[in-house]
């Protein structure tokens, strides 16, 4: 209803008196709405009832609306406190997708440690003085956080691409111990998938966990990363390893285009003492062979069913 219809409605001091007829003449005609009688006409009740039930519509409107905009004024009062949600909201959406075909105690335990490895870039990023996101879990994607920076040079980018695979492989191998003496082959494949994913984590391509650690090493690895991503595509068709090709080809391109300005920003961020880049380099490849060799020891046969076994 607009302002003209509600502008209609009776005054209060009128409603429901009879008009004062004059038998003078010349004297004002009776009110329209009631007859010479004294008789109100039959349209007037119902139209009052109209008019009773479009402000009764209204005022309920009016309430919703305040209630509505009192709700957005508490969400925002609770902002603070919603990084806790996102990660906790999209932890158990990532549970729910693996669990179509995990089941829910795997997926559980793969999502728990994904949340471990990106944890150590978070713990990474705090002691470089970098404040980071709450863990944001995306399905089939693993997990992400948030950053200004990645830390002063590429030491300190190659400290925090490394604090997550050395976190989540330590995790991953405890949970291999766990297996090994309780026998659970359940807890094995879970090793066996933890150390998967960090290892893949560590080709050395950007955005990749090992293209942070080649920009402390040797930059132009990126580029052999990449192809190495593009044959995995071929080799194993799978849309999200395209993703991660496109992802790394456009991150991989702008890096070398920030290289090419030769300025001495760029100089003096990729400058890395040689026994720093060294010491970058025994932690990159021991990560590699102890987490190949985690691989092999819990290396496991999948049947139907979710159920594992032993070779």
């Amino acid at each position: 209803m607009d302002n003209r219809e509600l502008s209609l409605s009776t005054p209060a001091h009128l409603a429901g008196t009879a008009p004062v007829l004059s038998a003078t003449p010349g004297s004002p005609a009776p009110y329209p709405s009631e007859n010479p009688f004294g008789e109100a006409q039959p349209g007037a009740a119902p139209a009052r009832n109209l008019r009773k039930r479009v402000g009764s519509i209204l005022a309920a409107v009016g309430a919703a609306v305040a209630k509505f905009f009192a709700a957005i004024k508490s969400l925002l009062l609770l902002l603070p406190k919603l990084k806790l949600l996102t990660t906790s909201g999209t932890a158990l959406v990532s549970v729910a997708a693996y669990s179509l075909f995990w089941g829910w105690e795997f997926a559980a335990g793969f999502v728990l440690l994904l949340f471990l490895h990106e944890m150590g870039h978070v713990v990474a990023l705090r002691r470089e003085g970098i404040k980071a996101s709450a863990p944001m879990f995306i399905p089939f994607l693993g997990a992400a956080i948030f950053s200004k920076s990645l830390g002063d040079n590429a030491l300190a980018e190659a400290r925090v691409g490394l604090a997550g695979p050395i976190l989540g492989s330590l995790a991953a191998a405890a949970v291999a111990v766990v297996g090994g003496l309780t026998g659970s082959a359940f807890l094995l494949a879970l090793a066996y998938v933890g150390f998967l994913i960090n290892l893949f984590n560590l080709l050395p391509v950007v955005p990749l966990d090992g293209g942070r650690a080649m920009a402390a090493m040797a930059p132009w690895m990126w580029f052999i990363g990449f192809a190495g991503l593009v044959a995995m595509v071929f080799i194993f068709p799978n849309p999200i390893l395209l993703i991660i090709v496109l992802f790394g080809g456009m991150e991989t391109w702008r890096r070398w285009q920030q290289r090419k300005t030769r300025s001495l920003e760029q100089a003096a961020y990729y400058r890395v003492a040689p026994r720093h880049r060294m010491l970058v380099s025994a932690v990159y490849i021991g990560l590699i062979a102890a987490l190949a060799f985690g691989m092999h020891e819990t290396h496991i046969l999948s049947s139907a069913g979710h159920s594992f076994g032993r070779l």
